[in-house]
């Protein structure tokens, strides 16, 4: 029996693996599911100082990622940056690709979202980062109220706290917000034309900073493309609407 491809999910900007650790559960019973922590502010051993962790050499090291375990072809899951990224994946990538699932995520000309843009602007800022970081051991200082109606404690601490703990990580961190620009989204949405594998389009109906109208101009540009609306969800629609989001899911590798 042919063994079903993998299912890979991506994590997106300063979120650990816990963003997908319901989504992923539910999954695993039909597809082998790999959520790594990478290097975006969540992640607990920093790069190398000289490392490229630009969105271009995030490509280069979810390759070599993907080389190193021996994968293909491979599902791409992209949430918020991690959906960008996928998108620079489509554009230049696209054989590494079998398959990709877009929830609410930067695109076009959306990267950052505000009022997100502002921490990408102070990066350039010696030090701010570095009080970012420790303000963010306060929950009401963080954030993600806006991201999910209903984040765990542990999962908020799993996405803030490594910070505030390393400047090898905030030095990633900030490495990949002073790349950040929506030239690369514009530029990669160029290529969606020429892609030509099944996409799914899972919105968060709810999305306080992704409108609906994004996920549905990315429906109407790639060729073999469903969207569906997941319901009761800000961003963060793998925290929110888990059962939802894997059923959809399943249905959609399944093509049910």
């Amino acid at each position: 029996m042919k063994r079903p491809p993998p299912y890979y999910l991506y994590i997106g900007l300063l979120a650990s693996s816990l963003l997908w650790q319901d989504v992923a559960k539910g999954l695993s019973q039909d597809f082998r599911c790999i959520t790594p922590d990478w290097p975006l502010g969540s992640h607990s051993e920093s790069m190398k100082p000289d490392a490229d962790v630009s969105p271009q050499g995030m490509i280069q090291i979810i390759l070599g990622f993907i080389d190193h375990l021996n994968l293909k072809e491979v599902i791409f899951v992209g949430n918020n940056s991690g959906g960008a990224l996928a998108q620079m994946m489509v554009a230049t990538h696209p054989e590494r690709i079998e398959k990709l699932i877009l929830t609410s995520c930067d695109a076009y000309e959306i990267w950052l979202p505000y009022p997100f843009k502002l921490i990408e602007i102070l990066a350039f800022v010696p030090g701010v980062l570095f009080l970012i970081s420790n303000l963010m051991k306060w929950p009401k200082f963080r954030g993600f109220g806006g991201l999910s109606k209903r984040m765990p404690k542990e999962t908020s601490d799993s996405f803030a706290l490594p910070l505030s703990t390393s400047a090898g990580l905030r030095r990633d961190y900030g490495k990949f917000l002073r790349a950040i620009s929506p030239k690369l989204t514009l530029e990669a949405a160029k290529h969606f034309d020429n892609f030509n594998k099944p996409v799914l389009i899972a919105w968060s109906r709810d999305d306080r900073f992704f409108p609906k109208k994004y996920g549905e101009k990315l429906h109407q540009q790639f060729h073999d493309s469903k969207i569906v609306l997941i319901d009761d969800s800000y961003t963060f629609s793998a925290i929110d609407s888990p059962n939802q989001l894997t059923n959809e899911i399943r249905s959609f590798l399944k093509g049910v």
